[in-house]
């Protein structure tokens, strides 16, 4: 059997603080979904052959600190499929107009970034048209590079996630797309891992992993510093192996292991 090609892709950690004890964005996967069906992750997907076409409406990001971290030709692809899918998937757009004032919607503009969203996620748009059509650029000024995770062999479809960690932006509401996420929950990490623990929340080991490098960061500002101060971010690609005659995911060089998700465990993937 062909192995899948492993694909491209980014997500996003969208956080926020307001005063008490930092929140991440978390988005459940539909229960009908190919690939971790029912797990709540954080905002993100595979890179479009359109987002290149966004790169030039990209305001902010740090390149140097991109490639030293690890990131080729600068991830500026990475950073538009990232910003796309957080848009796409949590219905938060990071943007600057052209005077780089941040993105604060009215309502005539709330309105149309609803529609923008809903034709982004049937195909008939692209996110630079989204951009040109309301004058605005993706802003990077804010997005940190955090960790790299690459699916191991074994699920039907593989990717090479780079994720990323902004301050979500203000005067926007989260809400999931009905189709790809059917629930959204602003969660403290801690509080996320112990659910996770208890059984009441479904991860898998790269979120997890993901959480526990910040958990026990005071703010949001903590979080940005922490991956600002990355020299570089290791490349983490975990197996699957059969231990006592069951399935797990371990994640060599860094001792973290989980039980392989159900779809694998039923053998939907190639072994």
């Amino acid at each position: 059997m062909d192995l899948p090609v492993v694909r491209p892709a980014s997500t996003v950690l969208p956080l926020r603080d307001d005063g008490g004890p930092f929140e991440v964005l978390m988005l459940r996967r539909s229960p009908r979904s190919e690939f971790v069906a029912g797990a709540y992750v954080f905002p993100g997907g595979a890179l479009d052959d359109a987002d290149e076409t966004a790169v030039a409406r990209v305001v902010g990001w740090d390149a140097s600190r991109a490639r030293r971290q690890g990131l080729d030709d600068d991830g500026v692809a990475h950073v538009v499929a990232g910003l796309r899918e957080l848009f796409e998937e949590a219905g938060l757009l990071v943007a600057r107009d052209p005077a780089g004032r941040p993105l604060v919607p009215d309502e005539a503009r709330r309105t149309r970034l609803v529609e923008h969203r809903a034709r982004l996620n049937d195909g008939s748009t692209t996110m630079r048209e989204v951009l040109e059509a309301e004058d605005l650029y993706l802003d990077a000024s804010g997005l940190v590079y955090l960790a790299h995770w690459v699916t191991p062999v074994g699920p039907p479809r593989r990717y090479d996630t780079r994720f990323f960690c902004v301050r979500a932006p203000s005067g926007q509401r989260a809400a999931n797309d009905e189709a790809e996420t059917v629930d959204e929950c602003w969660v403290r990490p801690l509080d996320a891992l112990v659910a996770y623990d208890e059984g009441r929340f479904d991860m898998v080991l790269p979120t997890v992993t993901t959480l526990r490098s910040i958990a026990d960061l005071p703010s949001v500002e903590a979080v940005l510093e922490h991956a600002r101060g990355i020299e570089r971010v290791e490349r983490v690609e975990p197996r699957v192996v059969e231990r006592d005659g069951a399935l797990v995911v371990e994640a060599p060089g860094i001792g973290a292991t989980m039980a392989a998700p159900e779809a694998w465990r039923r053998g939907t993937g190639p072994a």
